[in-house]
């Protein structure tokens, strides 16, 4: 989960990680008021609240000398669109003087298996141009998670991209704030960009980015409740709310695959792929779903209305495989008027009266043998 600006700031403040003084405006009526009231001294800032990068470059950033001002360009930004986000929040800051910016992150690091320190001394919006073209100017290091970060790590990672020494104090106490929240926000990424030096010669966070790991997020209540405030696919928020796992894929796709486990899924997913199909969406049943479950996902997937066909691929244990019939005919039955097919594979506990049902059902729903035939089925299908 992709946290807002603002939400990675709250968590940066709870941290003691210096931030701009700032509101948050949701509506253009009583704007003028709030920010007046909330004391900012200007010019400020104003940043639109989405989730992806390059929103400066997209319009998404403005400046303001004056309360009148600031609270006109909050009338005209929100309800913008950021590269295919709504602007339905804005962050106001004070402005800063800054002598630099720098970039600091924490990531999780598969390849090395530890949390991992990226600094350079230019950051900003052309960070990754950098990263290009300024290789001497990014210094990677990995954390020994049972140390955390020791001096070397900062030492090193000065010394290489040939940062101002006189901040490796600062800058080591920025970091050790920020690795803290890593681990107790079950983050895979924290990063504070630009992280400038300001007119005082004190470091602090002009922006910010955290990604939850979605999988953590039932231990973190306050996080659950941003969430709600997030730009999400529909199907997604509606698949999370009845305990299933909804993946838009290819946004051009037109197939729709379902499976009780992610293995499965991803091998039907790659079969599909390799004979020239797309897949639009993945939903992940899990085990044990009932004929209602069932039914429910189903018609989550019919209602893209991309989606042409679905493909059904059950290992019948748990989830029995009339349980599964059952459901598949609820919901083609409900969404006939659609005109979709439906590709169902099925082996295992109660797969012959599955097949059973289904064929009563006289429905357009195909019963295959095995996932390579069942991919065969899904190609002719879309071939005639």
């Amino acid at each position: 989960m992709k946290l807002l600006e603002y939400q990675a700031k709250e968590l940066f403040s709870k941290y003691a990680i210096p931030i701009q003084k700032g509101i948050v405006i949701e509506t253009k009526d009583g704007a003028a008021e709030k920010i007046r009231s909330a004391g900012l001294q200007f010019p400020v800032v104003i940043k639109a609240q989405v989730q992806i990068g390059g929103r400066g470059k997209a319009g998404g950033v403005k400046f303001a000398d004056t309360v009148e001002e600031a609270a006109d360009l909050c009338g005209q930004m929100l309800g913008m669109d950021i590269r295919g986000f709504t602007a339905r929040e804005l962050l106001l800051v004070e402005k800063k003087e800054i002598a630099k910016e720098w970039y600091l992150s924490i990531m999780l690091d598969r390849y090395t298996k530890s949390p991992l320190l990226i600094f350079s001394p230019l950051g900003g919006m052309d960070i990754e141009e950098t990263a290009r073209t300024r290789a001497d100017k990014i210094a990677k290091v990995p954390i020994d998670p049972l140390r955390g970060v020791q001096d070397y790590v900062i030492s090193y990672a000065m010394d290489k991209t040939g940062a101002d020494k006189q901040y490796q104090s600062q800058l080591k106490e920025m970091a050790e704030k920020l690795y803290k929240l890593f681990f107790d926000y079950y983050t895979m990424l924290v990063e504070i960009n630009p992280l400038a030096i300001d007119e005082n010669g004190s470091l602090i966070a002009l922006d910010g980015k955290v990604e939850v790991d979605d999988n953590a997020l039932a231990l973190l209540p306050d996080m659950s409740a941003c969430r709600d405030k997030l730009q999400e696919d529909p199907q997604v928020v509606e698949a999370r709310r009845v305990n299933f796992l909804f993946i838009p894929v290819e946004e051009a796709g037109d197939i729709g695959v379902m499976s009780n486990g992610s293995g499965m899924l991803m091998s039907c997913i790659d079969l599909i792929t390799k004979k020239g199909m797309q897949i639009h969406a993945a939903l992940d049943l899990g085990g044990g779903a009932t004929a209602e479950r069932i039914a429910e996902a189903v018609r989550i997937m019919l209602s893209r209305p991309r989606i042409k066909t679905v493909f059904i691929c059950i290992f019948g244990g748990i989830t029995r495989c009339d349980e599964v019939a059952r459901g598949a005919v609820i919901a083609m039955s409900q969404n006939a008027a659609l005109g979709k097919q439906l590709i169902l594979r099925m082996e295992g506990t109660n797969k012959d009266e599955a097949a059973k049902i289904v064929a009563a059902s006289e429905l357009p729903i195909t019963v295959a043998e095995g996932i390579p035939n069942s991919v065969e089925a899904i190609y002719r299908l879309h071939r005639g």
